[in-house]
C-alpha cells in the first residue's frame, strides 16, 4: 500500500503488530507531512531496520503533474496517475485563502447531462493515496499551504466513499496535512444511502448536495441520478442529515439558460427548501465545446437570486473562477485523453 493513503490510526496498529511503539506513526507522519520528505531512508530518527521493513512494506510512490494552465485567481492542474489515467484539480485563490478542489475518480458514472466530467464514463475509484498526492503536489509546486479542500472534481465522492473518508481523516489530521473539518466540503449529487451513512460518521465537514432543479421533470432530464434518488426523498434525507448532524448543507444550483434558471423555477425552489437549515449556491455555468448547454445571463441569474432572497432563502452567487483555462470539470482530462 502506498504511505500516503494510510490513517495514522492504522499505522499506530501496524506497529503494536510488529511489537513497536506506536509513536513511531506519529514520528513518520512528521516525516511525510510536517518536513515533506519522500522516502523512508530520510527518516533518520528511526533505526535503519525499521526504515528497510517500511520501505518493503510500503511504496512512496507518486503521481505527478502533467500539464498546468493558470489565469490570474485560478491554477488547473491534470495529473497523470501510475497506470497512466488522467485526473484534474483546480486551484482557486479567494480572499479568505487558498482552496483546491480535488478528484475522488477516473471519470464518472452519475451522467449528470450537463458535466463534462461525467462525459467520459468511470474507469475506477482513485485510491486514498492519489486523492492525498493531489494536494500535497499542488503545496509543493506553489509553496504554500491550502486553506480548504473540497470534494467537488471529476468523480461522485459518496460512490468512492471508504477511500474518500479515509482521505477525509488524513487531511484532518492535526499531523496531517491539518486541515479542519470545517474547511473541508464533499459534494453528492445525491446517494441517499451514502449520505446517511455518512450522517453517522461524527465528522463535522461541510456536506453540500448537486440539486441543479426544483422538481422531478427538470431533475431527471438533466440528472440520472433523479431517477432512483428523486427530490421528494433527497428532501427527506436532507431534514435528516440536519436533524442529526445539526450542520447547514449547502444546494449547488448551476444556472443552465431557459432549463432551470426562470423565476418560476426559482420560486418553486424556494418552497421546496423553505424551513430547512440550507443555504443555495448559484453557479455560473462553465460552458464546454462537447455539451449544448448555455450559461445563464447575468440579469436572469441576479433576477433567480433576488426570487430566492424575497422568498426568505439564504443564497449566494459563486464568483466565477478560470473560465478562460478549460475550467469546466473534466475538460483538460477529457482533452488529454482525446
Amino acid at each position: 500500500m502506498n504511505i500516503y493513503g494510510i490513517k495514522r490510526s492504522d499505522l499506530e496498529d501496524y506497529f503494536v503488530n510488529m511489537n513497536e511503539k506506536k509513536y513511531k506513526a506519529l514520528q513518520i507522519y512528521e516525516w511525510l507531512y510536517q518536513k515533506r520528505v519522500k522516502s523512508f531512508a530520510e527518516m533518520t530518527n528511526l533505526k535503519k531496520e525499521l526504515r528497510d521493513k517500511l520501505s518493503q512494506d510500503f511504496s512512496t510512490e507518486f503521481i505527478s503533474i502533467s500539464k498546468k494552465q493558470e489565469d490570474k485567481l485560478t491554477k488547473k492542474y491534470l495529473f497523470k496517475l501510475l497506470d497512466d489515467n488522467y485526473i484534474e484539480a483546480v486551484l482557486m485563490e479567494h480572499d479568505y485563502g487558498l482552496s483546491v478542489c480535488v478528484s475522488s475518480q477516473v471519470g464518472c458514472n452519475m451522467g449528470c447531462a450537463f458535466c463534462e466530467s461525467g462525459r467520459l464514463k468511470k474507469v475506477r475509484n482513485l485510491e486514498t493515496y492519489e486523492i492525498v498526492e493531489q494536494i500535497l503536489l499542488i503545496e509543493e509546486d506553489i509553496g504554500k499551504r491550502i486553506n480548504s479542500v473540497v470534494i467537488m472534481g471529476i468523480g461522485e465522492p459518496l460512490d468512492n466513499y471508504d477511500n474518500v473518508l479515509n482521505f477525509i481523516k488524513i487531511i484532518n489530521d492535526p499531523m496531517g496535512i491539518s486541515i479542519g473539518a470545517r474547511h473541508i466540503t464533499l459534494s453528492t449529487c445525491g446517494l441517499i444511502p451514502k449520505i446517511d451513512e455518512l450522517s453517522n460518521e461524527n465528522i463535522q465537514i461541510n456536506l453540500a448536495i448537486s440539486l441543479h432543479a426544483p422538481n422531478n421533470e427538470i431533475r431527471s432530464s438533466i440528472m440520472n441520478v433523479n431517477k432512483v434518488y428523486n427530490i421528494n426523498d433527497l428532501i427527506v434525507t436532507i431534514r435528516h442529515y440536519i436533524a442529526k448532524t445539526n450542520r447547514r448543507i449547502t444546494i449547488e444550483y448551476v444556472m443552465l439558460n431557459n432549463i432551470n434558471d426562470s423565476d418560476a423555477c426559482a420560486k418553486e425552489l424556494a418552497n421546496l427548501l423553505k424551513g430547512l437549515n440550507v443555504y443555495v449556491n448559484l453557479i455560473p455555468y462553465n460552458e464546454t465545446n462537447h455539451l449544448q448547454f448555455k450559461k445563464s445571463s447575468k440579469e436572469r441569474i441576479t433576477s433567480f437570486y433576488d426570487v430566492l432572497k424575497k422568498n426568505g432563502i439564504n443564497v449566494t452567487i459563486r464568483k466565477e473562477f478560470g473560465s478562460n483555462i478549460d475550467a469546466a470539470c473534466g475538460q483538460l482530462r477529457s482533452k488529454e485523453v482525446k
